[in-house]
């Protein structure tokens, strides 16, 4: 879908271009020359330094004497070459003279033990003694660069959320927060099911400490809390940094935090609200892992998102979280990991993810970090310099899309990313899955990825199956079309449907009656709504729902089931045999398969109803045989499809092109499985098209392959990056992991 342009919303500060460059920490290499590191900077056309949020201990080595000088030279020396400074609060590592005066900030772990000092964010943030220091830090860094003109904008510490705080300030805390939303013991006990393995209570003081917690109810609550607490704290520093630079005449700087997306205390939506523009951080491993076809099988990567759908997807979470353009505070320089992963880029890779994050909104590229470091936990992580500190492979490459993003100019800063699909977001429901997983996948780092990943693994399938589909998404979450608060207004169901034809709907575990209403009158309206398991069976404190699964959609969708299966192996999947109402076929691939899990649909009369749901496909097995994997159902002037399993990629991907074509045919730019496809070109081939605030319509065509490619232009364009014009029906040669940034001819 060609998404309208829209009005600029630049946050204060921010320029009217891509801001390209690197955290920079000369403190990590005192004896490096500064002036060597900005002009080397400047001649890749870096135009943006982070400085600053690690070193609270450089900053104030001893409780009250502080040292606020030492990075006036890099203030000046990007004045000097126009470059722009981000300064970062340094409150995520505390100083150890901190840890040793106050050990009562330390965090408590989920087993009751106090965390020892030695690594980062293990402390209480909510603690009054390290908000004390904090704030006075804070403060005195602030004052001392906010006048200075090459200071731009600010990061409030830095990815927050990294913990669960267990300590007994937050714990007294979360009690005081339910008895403002329940009033009485009873009303908590009635809502959580205490009566269950005698856990109700008699007074407030019976509620037990969240350590070894077993009850759904309350770890639900707890996590909601965490993340207000820690909204509060990035709020809260905010407003001491607009406060202390507007106290010096400042009033065109942002603020701002990066987030890291899968730590477990950080709501990516509320933590942005109060904050100028968003900001995350991408990393995901390079070479193979972003190779289309995608491999088979590839490595485990730990804690970075792989392949090349979740490097876009991530790129569209942080669109969503304020639905709008977005800064990559960080991703990979050299080989990002640790000792053990070691995936430094092939030749153009590098090149490649940047182009590939600005066409979905990102007006910032900012890589962590400028050069490799010789000690400490993080030397392994390789830096745009190596550890020589010499110019090499990696500095070439990002010259050279330096010099591409300069070339462009602000025609490419802001991009509105175009989107067929819609794909439904839920924090809380991620929540709820980590609790409660309905599997666990394997590797090394299970448990962590038990604990925070169950969801996005949900979510992972769908945005894989919508870029194998060469189709783009919006990632919405679902407080933003029907927020929390009951007085704020729903997104119009109608309208969205008009703007996304389909809405894909996987794992909404925990929804409440409203949200799930909304998602019938979206299919009502005109829209597609296609849902996937574990949606609809909780509601929004995660009590199971005592009707059919799933809950309220069932009545809409045509379709219920009572029982669901963990499957340990794939399971073929057959085409439907049930008649039904016309809608074109589902054709599923050569070897079509459900996986991880199976819920038993079967299809059910609906009472006035003039059609039953079809039966799109159902399963090649002795037993799931009898249940439907997917079916679809008109629901007023739209369609409600439910898939009750896991599809393979194939699988996905066919089921994103069928819901398309079933909502409106052929859309302008979307490549169907067919051959005829309107760039042509290789599987290997991805084209992102979005809309640039003065309404220039771009197209980033990226080749993900070894192997040369070609595409053909269905409109006339002009190369960006060259001087070249193309006329409709050219053909256009890509390299290797090559980029073509287009404009449509004409457009300026």
């Amino acid at each position: 879908m060609r998404n309208e342009p829209r009005v600029s919303t630049t946050p204060p500060g921010l320029p009217e271009q891509v801001l390209f460059g690197a955290a920079y920490y000369p403190e990590y290499s005192p004896s490096r020359s500064v002036e060597t590191d900005l002009g080397l900077m400047a001649e890749a056309g870096m135009n943006v330094v982070r400085v600053g949020e690690s070193v609270w201990s450089t900053w104030e080595p001893e409780d009250g004497r502080f040292e606020l000088d030492w990075l006036q030279k890099v203030f000046d020396g990007c004045q000097t070459r126009n470059m722009s400074v981000i300064l970062g609060t340094p409150t995520y590592a505390v100083p150890p003279w901190l840890a040793r005066k106050h050990p009562e900030i330390a965090a408590e772990s989920s087993d009751g033990g106090r965390l020892p000092w030695g690594g980062r964010q293990d402390m209480d943030l909510s603690h009054p003694a390290y908000r004390f220091h904090a704030e006075r830090v804070i403060r005195a860094v602030v004052e001392r660069y906010a006048s200075h003109p090459a200071l731009i904008g600010y990061q409030v510490d830095n990815e927050p959320g990294l913990r669960l705080l267990h300590n007994a300030g937050v714990v007294e805390a979360f009690v005081e927060d339910l008895r403002k939303t329940y009033g009485d013991v009873e009303a908590l006990n009635e809502a959580w099911g205490l009566a269950h393995w005698s856990h109700r209570l008699s007074r407030w003081a019976d509620l037990w400490e969240p350590h070894g917690n077993l009850h759904p109810q309350y770890d639900q609550a707890w996590r909601a809390f965490q993340t207000r607490v820690v909204n509060e704290f990035i709020a809260w520093q905010a407003g001491i940094v607009r406060e202390v630079a507007a106290a010096a005449g400042r009033d065109d700087q942002f603020v701002m935090t990066c987030v890291a997306y899968d730590v477990p205390a950080v709501d990516e939506l509320a933590v942005n609200r109060p904050l100028d523009v968003a900001g995350g951080n991408p990393y995901y491993p390079l070479q193979d892992h972003l190779a289309l076809p995608a491999p088979d099988e590839l490595p485990d990567t730990a804690w970075m998102v792989t392949g090349t759908w979740n490097l876009i997807h991530l790129a569209d979470r942080m669109y969503a979280s304020k639905g709008a353009p977005f800064l990559v505070t960080e991703t990979n320089a050299g080989a990002a990991g640790d000792a053990s992963v070691n995936l430094p880029a092939w030749d153009g890779q590098w090149r490649q993810a940047a182009w590939a994050l600005v066409a979905r909104g990102a007006r910032m590229i900012e890589y962590w970090q400028w050069h490799s470091m010789h000690t400490g936990i993080e030397m392994h992580y390789g830096g745009v310099l190596p550890h020589d500190l010499r110019p090499g492979r990696v500095y070439a490459e990002l010259a050279r899309t330096g010099a591409e993003l300069h070339r462009a100019g602000s025609t490419v800063a802001a991009l509105c990313p175009d989107a067929e699909v819609g794909l439904l977001y839920s924090v809380p429901s991620k929540w709820a899955l980590a609790f409660q997983p309905p599997w666990t996948p394997p590797g090394p780092y299970a448990f962590f990825r038990r604990v925070e990943r169950t969801y996005d693994r949900m979510m992972g399938t769908w945005a894989r199956g919508v870029f194998d589909a060469a189709v783009s998404s919006r990632v919405l979450h679902d407080r933003q079309v029907v927020p929390d608060d009951l007085a704020q207004d729903t997104v119009d169901p109608a309208a969205l449907a008009k703007e996304l034809p389909v809405l894909l709907v996987p794992g909404l575990y925990a929804a409440s009656d409203r949200l799930l209403d909304w998602l019938v009158s979206y299919a009502e309206s005109g829209g597609h709504l296609m849902v996937g398991v574990r949606t609809g069976y909780a509601d929004e404190i995660a009590r199971i729902r005592p009707e059919v699964k799933p809950g309220r959609l069932a009545e809409a969708a045509g379709t219920s089931y009572q029982e669901s299966s963990n499957i340990a192996t794939p399971v073929p999947l057959r085409p439907g045999d049930s008649a039904g109402p016309a809608v074109p076929p589902l054709e599923l691939p050569e070897g079509a398969s459900g996986k991880a899990w199976v819920d038993c649909l079967e299809v059910v009369d609906v009472v006035g109803a003039k059609e039953r749901a079809q039966v799109l496909a159902s399963y090649r097995h002795p037993h799931f045989g009898r249940f439907a994997a997917v079916t679809t159902r008109v629901c007023g002037a739209g369609r409600i499809t439910v898939v009750g399993t896991e599809p393979d990629p194939a699988t996905g991907a066919a089921l994103v092109d069928w819901a398309l074509r079933v909502a409106g045919g052929a859309r302008p730019g979307r490549r169907a499985t067919a051959p005829e496809r309107r760039w042509g070109g290789s599987e290997a081939v991805r084209v992102s098209s979005a809309s640039a605030q003065d309404g220039t319509r771009v197209h980033v065509v990226h080749n993900w392959s070894w192997q040369p490619t070609h595409v053909t232009v269905p409109t006339a364009v002009r190369d960006m990056l060259s001087s070249r014009t193309c006329s409709v029906g050219d053909s256009v040669e890509l390299g290797p992991w090559d980029v073509l940034v287009l404009a449509e001819a004409g457009e300026r």
